[in-house]
């Protein structure tokens, strides 16, 4: 049996209680016990609350980067679609010739001595 992180056997609690009974007196005891256990409580229930607050916070922190990276991929996504569509706005227009279309795979070079 282990008591909160401290690793104390059931010997060891035994004679805690035992010195603690001579000293307390039984009458002193039962007080001093229900004063622990409370204490106890309080401390795992304020754990509890310190725990659930950094994991809302962790959970918000995800979601706020979750909710960049989506904005971050959809300036891309609308920057390349409006360079597409102006490109071909200009080619339209006949501002600037069209481009090449070349298949570069198809070209070699011969090195000619």
């Amino acid at each position: 049996m282990t008591l909160l992180f401290f690793d104390f056997g059931t010997g060891e609690i035994l004679i805690i209680m035992l010195v603690l009974f001579v000293v307390l007196g039984p009458k002193k005891l039962p007080e001093v016990a229900r004063t622990i256990g409370k204490t106890i409580n309080e401390m795992k229930r304020a754990s509890a609350g310190f725990k659930n607050e950094i994991n809302k916070e962790i959970d918000r922190i995800e979601r706020d980067t979750t909710i960049k990276d989506v904005n971050l991929e959809a300036k891309k996504s609308n920057q390349s679609d409006i360079k597409s569509l102006a490109l071909e706005d200009s080619v339209a227009q006949g501002s600037i010739p069209p481009p090449e279309n070349r298949d570069l795979k198809n070209e070699s070079i011969n090195p000619s001595n």
